[in-house]
């Protein structure tokens, strides 16, 4: 639709106005996009720059965006002889399938060089959101038993425990599993998780068959239940400025912790009601230079396996253990030099997320994918487990500074990787220029768009 406007020189220049069908087109395009990334764990600045992205490379140039943490509006600006368009998107369903990730980024890296229309790429996106896991779900299933093992040698334990961990963490999935299909909550599903982890792995314990006590088996499962938690998200949406999308996410973070903790306190006071023999608290091995090397195959497996339980494809699989072993190399080596735990979670998680921000895209992959996955390993599934003891089972008022501790690990872990991002921009940048002078630009990722803008503002 024309319109005419003057310019300085009094001449009348046509401009070109959308229509109002166009516009609902490419909205809708352009959220449901935005809804797949933001239900996978991404920032609320990546999902508006990548929404402002495809509006803008399918004619719609004065777009604004809102992202909230259940809902995205999108309003696009005609002019003041035109009404504007809004539309609202509202997130549902939050889950984790980063090869449906993966292929919605490429659709967009497609939208933006202008080689499909908006027409072919709403069908493109039908047919990926439509399309059925790439794994059977029993795949799954054993990754997060496999994390699960890991975590457990991470942490310093031996063949029998880790097979503990495993079963009693397969267990647990498959019973979610069941009751999500009566669409229980998923609080109420942590706290069951967390009862089952304690409440399987005492009784084993009890038993005489394992030897050793409950404190590791626990722990792994712990870690494996925090790990689906948006952390990440939630400290790189209030670094960012989207304090709202923030608190929403901040706020389902701690109901789903407090679930979780409920859970294991409910164990242990329950095995103390049945007269259950108290089992002294383990302590993790102490820091030794010989056990880094298992250290970093840990973190591999145990990163590896919670991209495959979150349907990563195997390359971005890959990517993510070479992330997790370097994290857990990495937090291995401050710990031994005597830094603390928060200190070196910081510093192990900036590493991942700067590598995982210049090396990912580089290779491919989704760098959501790097950087969660490779922090997983290092959850304080054991300094958690270690509060709640010392506050159900001791009585001890030190639970509360230990739990303090969990939680600053926690959040140390989700800005060092937010952290690591941003100290990556400038190596991309200057990337990005050598590439686009030997004429092979390759950017994967939610992000890549504020990046291209970054580098055309810089030269």
């Amino acid at each position: 639709m024309p319109r005419g406007t003057r310019d300085p020189g009094g001449v009348v220049v046509a401009q070109f106005v959308p229509a109002e069908a166009v516009v609902n087109q490419v909205l809708d395009l352009a959220l449901r996009i935005g809804e797949v990334q933001l239900s996978s764990g991404a920032g609320a600045s990546d999902v508006t720059a990548t929404i402002i992205a495809v509006a803008n490379a399918c004619g719609l140039d004065q777009c604004q965006v809102d992202v909230t943490f259940t809902s995205i509006t999108a309003c696009c600006h005609r002019g003041a002889e035109f009404a504007p368009v809004t539309s609202l998107r509202v997130v549902r369903s939050r889950g984790l399938d980063y090869t449906r990730l993966a292929a919605v980024e490429q659709l967009v890296r497609d939208i933006t060089r202008r080689r499909t229309t908006a027409v072919e790429a709403a069908k493109r996106l039908d047919r990926i959101v439509n399309a059925r896991h790439p794994y059977p779900r029993w795949v799954a299933t054993a990754a997060w038993a496999g994390m699960a093992a890991s975590v457990s040698v991470l942490l310093g334990a031996g063949p029998l425990v880790a097979l503990a961990a495993a079963v009693i963490t397969a267990a647990i999935d498959r019973i979610g599993r069941i009751l999500n299909r009566h669409n229980l909550p998923f609080f109420f599903q942590q706290v069951l998780g967390g009862a089952l982890a304690t409440g399987g792995a005492l009784a084993v314990v009890s038993t005489g068959w394992l030897g050793e006590s409950p404190t590791i088996v626990v722990a792994a499962a712990i870690t494996v239940l925090l790990s689906g938690l948006s952390v990440v998200g939630a400290v790189q949406d209030a670094i960012t400025g989207y304090t709202v999308t923030a608190s929403g996410r901040a706020m389902e973070v701690a109901l789903m912790t407090a679930g979780l903790i409920g859970g294991v306190v409910l164990a242990l006071n329950m095995a103390t009601e049945l007269g259950l023999p108290k089992v002294p608290m383990a302590e993790a091995l102490p820091p030794s230079a010989l056990r880094l090397p298992v250290q970093a195959l840990a973190g591999a497996a145990a990163a590896g396996c919670f991209a495959l339980a979150s349907y990563a494809t195997m390359r971005s699989m890959m990517v993510a253990s070479a992330a997790g072993a370097l994290g857990a190399l990495g937090y291995g080596a401050l710990v031994l030099g005597g830094t603390g735990p928060i200190v070196a979670s910081a510093v192990a998680a900036a590493g991942i997320g700067f590598c995982g921000g210049v090396m990912a895209r580089r290779l491919g992959v989704t760098p959501l994918v790097v950087a969660v996955s490779g922090m997983t390993p290092l959850f304080p599934g054991l300094t958690t487990y270690r509060s709640l003891y010392e506050l159900a089972v001791d009585g001890t008022s030190a639970g509360v500074v230990t739990l303090m501790t969990a939680l600053g690990i926690a959040l140390a872990l989700g800005a060092g990787v937010v952290l690591g991002e941003y100290l990556a921009q400038p190596v991309r940048v200057r990337l990005g220029r050598l590439e686009r002078r030997l004429g092979a630009i390759r950017l994967v990722g939610p992000t890549w768009q504020r990046l291209e803008l970054e580098t055309t503002a810089s030269k």
